[in-house]
């Protein structure tokens, strides 16, 4: 079997590996957007490999656009294969692949006056439609067979609604293998979704390494945290604006905030705003799958009647209109908006129009990859760039890293370890991320630990 990465070999972005097994047949495990400078964006986005216009199936592992979000490219070139997903993982890019459209259309739309020749957007709506057609759900453990000779079963991965790992079997040379794929593992003990399943009796494991070199502190620990942001920034008048994820990280705060009213710990009454009609799209999403609730929320929540991601002073924003009427504010409130590493969508505008207040606050709940706006807002650089405009930060900036939804370095360490696998291929971080994670694996381990170059096949 060869192994080949086209996105996502020593970066956090644009996950693309290609599996050619000895039959012939290619399968590409995810197929997302690089996210980073814009001039590099534009270049990796738009050009594939032919490798991977041939594939003979994708295997989707989760709906985050750095994993999903070339589908529709790969489609308007040609591509008439079938996609593979979780139901819940398929609900979710038929939101965020329509929304990652709307942004590529906006976004050359705004250009077609400043530029020549004029833009065009990367892809279009109509093309995220016609990804759409090309999905087919499997369910956590059921097994499948995308191609002849290889068989798939989906596990739960807790990194988002839907997310999984693939424990994947196919025989090479008259031997039986197995191949496990992360995709992104999550944490266990967070709330809502259940505990990322553990992959076993591998030969190989293709593992996500974001932080292969860092640990998270305890998630008990973050609803003091934030609220310790919310009262001092609210003492000070001001404003905490949390550039989120639309999907998950948005419902997890969401979840602390009601578990932090509810018990009364909350005495400010200040508004909270989740300005994003993705996160409200997606928010309906997670009602209608509570089956990926773990037994807490479960419990908690559903038994007793209640909505988690409701309560009395949360307003879910849909329109634009309403979202301007934010900037103008000027009373303590949380606006939670997207995009999570501020490189698009609603957040930029709440950035730029309060960064430089210090009576408020940012707060960073999520990986920030290089040379995105959240990157150098986390660095704490004393001015950024919005919408190509120099804006001063003068408000406080607070990272809590307890939110992540990725494992961390022992825990994916011990994922690996668990597995059994022989060897193991670390992709998905930053170079120094991937580089420690691979040593660890193999001085501790002692198992063949590799770090795959861009689009450098080799021998698994």
């Amino acid at each position: 079997m060869k192994f080949t990465s086209f996105g996502g070999a020593g970066g956090v972005t644009g996950s693309k590996h290609l599996l050619e097994f000895e039959n012939g047949k290619k399968l590409l495990l995810d197929c997302g957007l690089f996210q980073g400078s814009r001039k590099e964006s534009a270049i990796k986005n738009r050009d594939f490999p032919e490798a991977v216009l041939s594939a003979d199936a994708v295997i989707l592992s989760h709906a985050h656009i750095d994993h999903s979000g070339s589908l529709p490219t790969l489609v308007k070139k040609g591509f008439e294969k079938p996609i593979y997903a979780t139901p819940a993982t398929r609900d979710l890019c038929e939101i965020m692949l329509q929304d990652s459209a709307f942004i590529h259309e906006q976004d050359a739309k705004f250009l077609a006056d400043k530029v020549w020749p004029k833009p065009q957007p990367l892809y279009t709506r109509a093309d995220a439609l016609a990804a759409m057609e090309r999905f087919q759900t499997k369910k956590y453990d059921e097994v499948f067979e995308p191609v002849p000779g290889v068989q798939i079963r989906f596990i739960e991965a807790g990194h988002i609604l839907g997310s999984a790992q693939l424990e994947i079997e196919f025989t090479e040379g008259g031997v039986q293998k197995r191949l496990g794929f992360t995709g992104d593992l999550g944490r266990k003990r967070l709330p809502i979704l259940r505990d990322p399943a553990q992959l076993q009796n591998l030969d190989v494991i293709i593992t996500e390494s974001t932080y292969g070199n860092r640990e998270h502190d305890e998630f008990a620990a973050v609803s003091e945290e934030l609220l310790a942001v919310v009262e001092r920034t609210a003492k000070r008048g001001g404003k905490i604006i949390i550039p989120a994820f639309s999907v998950e990280r948005t419902q997890e705060i969401v979840y602390v905030l009601h578990e932090l009213r509810t018990s009364g710990k909350l005495k400010f009454d200040l508004p909270i705003f989740v300005d994003s009609p993705l996160a409200v799209d997606a928010t309906e999403i997670f009602k209608k799958h509570r089956d990926c609730y773990d037994a807490e929320t479960y419990s908690d929540f559903i038994e007793k009647g209640k909505g988690p991601f409701t309560m009395q002073g949360l307003e879910y924003v849909r329109e634009a209109e309403r979202s301007k009427e934010l900037n103008f504010i000027n009373y303590p409130a949380i606006i939670i908006s997207a995009s999570g590493m501020c490189e698009a969508g609603r957040i930029r505008h709440h950035l730029k129009n309060n960064i430089s207040d210090p009576k408020n606050s940012v707060l960073i709940v999520g990986f920030q990859a290089e040379n995105t706006l959240g990157r150098r807002l986390v660095d704490k650089v004393p001015e950024v760039r919005i919408f190509g405009q120099p804006v001063a930060r003068r408000c406080e900036v607070k990272i809590l890293n307890a939110f992540s939804a990725h494992a961390g370095g022992s825990e994916l360490f011990d994922n690996i370890k668990n597995s059994n696998a022989k060897k193991v291929i670390c992709v998905h971080g930053e170079q120094a991320s991937v580089d420690f994670l691979a040593a660890r694996a193999r001085d501790e381990l002692k198992i063949e630990a590799v770090v795959p170059a861009e689009g450098i096949a080799f021998e698994i």
